[in-house]
């Protein structure tokens, strides 16, 4: 087999192609063929050397990834996994496998089980959203952001959602959004008239402030993610930039919680694979959402696996919609 190995935390040549012995399943466990590799922002942070789950979980060297697509026992399935998914094999606890519903593909598979199981949680687990409520998205082109549109109108909320470009406006509409706002041609603040239930942010430092002061009275702002913090553009992390955005970061005193009577929540999908009946929950739920038609895989942009630099490259540059996916050769 093959797999993509990080040694030690930096830039793109950090992502390197090695080949190792094929694997064998255990008891209670799945092993998977891979064909598509879903790429998401946290495999970035893991090969700058700066998510926190994969230095209490692994240490170096890691094989970045979260989900995978391939066959298993003939069957086409998916499957999410804390680390290990850039790779031509994966194994993965039984229970993180699900099978492929029919009419979706295994590119498009592969793109599905970690920004819908992040935006399910967001949803349903922390904010406990209600139809007729007002929510406010940011990044609702990329993965996360446009699984929450889409989680959010099967709900019946009301879902303005925020881009970064122009090109990224009907991504999110399409996603569900009913209202969009690029926040490189208007002031977002402005825009985003009256106040919202519900904010989803996963930008940090530049918006989290106004996000909670934007929260109407039993608002919850929910944080799952600080990509501002890191420069664009640059395929390492600018130390002096990292460390004035964590100075600035809003900390929420809960005096000022309990009397506005606003709730600031945050998580982070791979510290939650301990709880296997949240996980199935989540997966059984949105797996009948595709079925009945009320849940769609989001558009995806394929590399292939040697070309796992370019992928994130294209990812960190901000300029993205929907999901990347690697692709092993067949």
């Amino acid at each position: 087999m093959k797999k993509i190995v990080v040694h030690s935390a930096g830039g793109y040549d950090r992502l390197r192609v090695e080949t190792c012995d094929d694997l064998a399943a255990a008891e209670g466990e799945t092993l998977i063929d891979v064909y598509a590799i879903g790429i998401n922002y946290a495999d970035c942070m893991v090969r700058m050397g700066l998510y926190e789950s994969a230095k209490q979980f692994v240490g170096w060297p890691i094989t970045p990834g979260f989900e995978v697509a391939g066959m298993a026992g003939g069957a086409p399935v998916m499957a999410v996994t804390r680390f290990d998914g850039y790779a031509t094999q994966v194994r993965v606890p039984s229970h993180q496998v699900c099978p492929v519903p029919d009419g979706m593909s295994l590119i498009q598979a592969a793109s599905f089980p970690t920004v819908f199981l992040t935006a399910w949680y967001a949803l349903h687990r922390l904010a406990h959203v209600t139809p007729g409520e007002r929510l406010l998205v940011h990044s609702a082109a990329g993965g996360v952001g446009s699984a929450l549109c889409q989680l959010g109108k099967r709900a019946g909320c009301h879902i303005t959602g925020v881009v970064g470009g122009a090109h990224k406006i009907e991504a999110a509409r399409e996603a569900g959004a009913d209202v969009v706002i690029d926040k490189r041609a208007v002031d977002l603040w402005d825009a985003a008239s009256g106040e919202f239930d519900v904010v989803l942010d996963a930008n940090g430092v530049e918006t989290l402030g106004t996000s909670y002061a934007r929260l109407a009275p039993a608002g919850r702002l929910v944080i799952y993610g600080f990509h501002t913090m890191l420069q664009r553009g640059r395929d390492r992390p600018n130390w002096p930039k990292l460390a004035w955005s964590w100075l600035r970061t809003p900390r929420f005193n809960p005096l000022d919680l309990t009397t506005s009577n606003k709730s600031v929540m945050g998580f982070n999908l791979s510290f939650l694979f301990h709880r296997a009946d949240v996980l199935e929950a989540a997966m059984d739920d949105l797996l009948a959402g595709v079925r009945a038609g009320e849940l769609r895989p989001l558009g995806t942009t394929s590399f292939p696996l040697e070309r796992v630099a370019d992928a994130h490259a294209a990812l960190e540059s901000g300029g993205t919609t929907g999901k990347l996916v690697l692709t092993v050769p067949r």
